[in-house]
């Protein structure tokens, strides 16, 4: 039986690169056949894209954006159970948490159709002074540009929905390029738009043949905003190799804290850090890394936390089953195991896991006390590996949790207010979870990395506001008063 092969999103562009083939992470076979975009479809992207955005009479009416979003979210809600099993299949994240992250994708659009029904832009006080006398003023949007959106592996349909979904609420040309590992749910939803009645040119997708090609994409003059979602060392790269004017958005990783207090409920506490540490294999950004606990339970949290993870299911992310899926990559889970032999061999405590399952699996790892230099405790792990570290003072734990170049989203147990707002006023994050792990997340609130752990802020509004100018007329008349 013949794969099925996904060609080029780009109208008119033919590819002279070769195609490869995408494999499941779980067992590498094969699922699908992609056509990658040369230099000249590169630049074909760029070009429809542009002149687009230059036209501007031809661009497309704000309720005719809405009515497209909508359609498009009914088309994924009549083929969600198709979408989760495939997004579960090519990224590995099991079908329970695909079928979450399909709702989500859904909710986007959603969200982005309220967002641009009730922001329209602003008033600006006028008359309020004699200089202002005479004049009213006020601002309405429009689309900044030029969209380049690179996403990542990790959420393979809706990180997409993020990006691409905002764009076209803001009514911004977009060129989204998938991660060359994950691109099927991409050309899914790029093609879903397409038949909700967004023109082929609006929405572009393409996987470029090299790495320098797509440097060249994200780069290009013609482009007003890269959003960016990925490594932070590509990441600052492109930053600060973009044209002269454009803007970004980059969403890397963190190392995320988690502060157990004394007064911890941990029936409650257990299994949300289970949850957040474990989940989707530990490959989020903001996945629970590094637990400080109080020493007068640390011994119960490490045998209760301990137990919840050898309990999870790991196996083929496509079976209702599992609860832990593979690796991307068998190069990623070969790290993952890498790092955690270096922390034991430097120290820590290995409570269970640690070991490899087949090519791309690595169980469910519970390190205590790794060494403050490991990898383990400096780096994004990626990985379904938790660290858990004693303190005796919660000003202990939120200096420790703030020592890294790495902010992002921060989580600490108590049922102590006083405990809670001392660690939300000190920790160095961009949210602090109170009683909840710190994967948390909606998708219209605000999600920033800081520090080097990204750039802007993310979350459906925030993004569509950052994809519009806010351009202000002054009008002046006798007839103002």
């Amino acid at each position: 039986m013949s794969l099925p092969h996904f060609g080029l999103m780009i109208p008119g562009a033919v590819s002279s690169s070769a195609a490869y083939t995408v494999e499941a992470p779980f067992d590498r076979a094969p699922i699908a056949t992609v056509q990658t975009a040369d230099a000249t479809c590169v630049q074909q992207a760029l070009i429809v894209a542009s002149t687009l955005y230059k036209h501007r009479d031809a661009w497309i009416p704000l309720a005719e954006r809405l009515a497209i979003l909508d359609r498009a979210g009914a088309i994924m809600k009549s083929r969600a159970e198709e979408l989760a099993v495939e997004a579960a299949r090519e990224g590995g994240k099991p079908l329970i948490d695909s079928r979450v992250e399909v709702a989500r994708a859904i909710d986007s659009l959603k969200i982005c159709v309220e967002t641009m029904r009730v922001d329209q832009g602003d008033v600006i006080p006028m008359r309020t002074s004699a200089s202002s006398a005479g004049r009213i003023a006020f601002t309405q949007v429009e689309p900044i540009g030029v969209v380049v959106a690179i996403s990542a592996f990790n959420h393979p349909l809706n990180l997409i929905a993020h990006q691409v979904g905002p764009a076209i609420a803001a009514g911004c040309p977009v060129i989204v390029k998938p991660a060359r590992s994950t691109p099927l749910s991409c050309f899914r939803f790029v093609a879903i738009l397409r038949e909700a009645g967004l023109p082929a040119s609006w929405c572009q997708a393409l996987v470029p043949d090299s790495n320098a090609l797509a440097t060249t994409l994200a780069t290009d003059p013609r482009v007003a905003f890269l959003s960016f979602i990925g490594s932070a060392a590509v990441g600052w790269k492109l930053k600060s190799q973009l044209a002269p004017g454009a803007r970004c958005a980059l969403e890397h990783g963190g190392v995320a804290p988690v502060i157990v207090a004394a007064d911890a409920d941990l029936d409650t506490a257990v299994p949300l850090i289970a949850k957040g540490g474990y989940y989707h294999a530990g490959q989020v950004c903001v996945s629970v890394q590094r637990v400080f606990v109080a020493r007068a339970i640390v011994d119960d949290f490490v045998a209760r936390l301990a137990a919840a993870a050898q309990k999870m299911v790991i196996g083929d992310p496509t079976l209702p089953a599992t609860e832990i899926g593979p690796m991307i990559s068998p190069a990623e889970a070969t790290r993952v195991v890498q790092w955690i032999d270096e922390a034991v061999a430097a120290g820590a405590r290995r409570v269970c896991g640690g070991k490899a399952i087949g090519t791309t699996m690595v169980e469910s790892t519970l390190l205590v006390d790794p060494p403050a230099d490991a990898k383990v405790s400096t780096h994004e792990v990626f990985g379904p590996v938790v660290c858990v570290y004693t303190f005796d003072h919660v000003d202990e734990a939120i200096n420790r949790a703030n020592s890294l170049p790495f902010a992002f989203q921060a989580a600490v147990f108590t049922k102590n207010l006083d405990t809670a707002l001392r660690a939300y006023r000190r920790l160095d994050a961009s949210a602090v979870m109170v009683n909840d792990h710190t994967a948390f997340r909606v998708d219209w609130m605000p999600f920033a990395g800081l520090k080097q752990s990204g750039y802007n802020v993310g979350g459906i509004p925030h993004t569509i506001h950052d994809l519009q100018i806010r351009k202000m007329m002054v009008l002046r008349s006798g007839e103002i008063g």
